[in-house]
């Protein structure tokens, strides 16, 4: 089993901070840190925040929120084995050409320590003011994890689609694989399908206020119909019982986890704190040592 941290780029935006959480979390012996994404906070919104019970968004307009792959490239650098997952970029509001470089860049400087979580969006004021259509990011989704791999396994890439279309194009650096795991994050069946045909990896969410173990289901046969092997689609997942303070015995949920085909445990990151060294070091210690694959 592999253990990750979550809200890694809200819960410490400033540098020094960050820093002492990365190097602690590498040396706890966690897997990954995830970093979220929005690009701008809308003061004025009515759509609703599918990850907490109020479904309203964590924080206000004032709270910082560091871009995650410029968060994700200053943590690489202070560290050596660590590894940083968007979660999840919302990828119909980003330029598909700039963040394959972006990607490609970053994953080739930290020696492929890189996985893209991807989303479709859920705030529509954000895509208005962006000026994005919010209809149909779905499908847009679809053509620009297409165009990304493309580009990031070939030199004179072309490629014809709806919202996309090039001839002969070559972006480099290229990956350390010629690829970047791509993550599918959402918690509905959509996502779940989308991870099916096109992810390396599955993340619903560890807020999502649904029960999404009906989920890992969905996806996989979305798999076998897409003439993909289910179990190529690592599922990620919380795990409450393994936080700080639960007073559980841990190991029956990590088995549980096990016997639904999880084989990455997603923990929120601001449960560790406020004596985060300690509980880190505590963890790794009972949690991911014995557990570890």
């Amino acid at each position: 089993m592999k253990f990750t941290l979550h809200f890694g780029n809200n819960t410490f935006p400033d540098f020094q901070s960050a820093v002492r959480m990365a190097k602690a979390a590498e040396a706890a012996g966690f897997d990954s840190v995830v970093a979220v994404d929005h690009v701008v906070f809308p003061h004025r919104y009515t759509s609703v925040y599918p990850y907490a019970p109020g479904g309203r968004l964590p924080g206000g307009p004032g709270s910082p929120l560091p871009d995650p792959l410029i968060w994700m490239a200053a943590m690489a650098a202070v560290t050596t084995t660590l590894r940083f997952m968007t979660g999840v970029i919302i990828l119909p509001l980003r330029d598909p050409f700039v963040l394959a470089k972006q990607v490609a860049t970053l994953d080739s400087m930290s020696g492929g320590r890189v996985e893209l979580g991807i989303g479709v969006g859920w705030l529509k004021e954000e895509f208005s003011a962006m000026g994005v259509p919010f209809e149909k990011r779905g499908k847009r989704s679809d053509e620009y994890i297409a165009v990304m791999r493309k580009l990031w396994a070939e030199d004179g890439a072309s490629f014809k689609g709806e919202f996309v279309s090039f001839d002969e194009v070559s972006s480099n650096p290229k990956p350390v694989n010629r690829a970047v795991p791509i993550v599918i994050g959402g918690h509905s069946e959509a996502a779940a399908k989308r991870a099916g045909r096109l992810g390396d990896g599955f993340f619903p969410s560890i807020g999502a206020q649904v029960d999404t173990v009906p989920l890992f289901d969905v996806m996989r046969r979305s798999a076998e119909a897409a003439g993909r092997d289910p179990k190529a689609v690592e599922i990620m997942a919380g795990c409450p019982d393994l936080l700080p303070g639960s007073g559980k015995d841990p190991r029956p949920a990590i088995e549980e986890r096990a016997r639904q085909g999880v084989g990455r445990i997603v923990l929120p990151l601001p449960r560790f704190q406020p004596d985060l060294e300690d509980n880190l070091r505590s963890f790794g210690e009972t949690i991911i040592r014995p557990h570890s694959t």
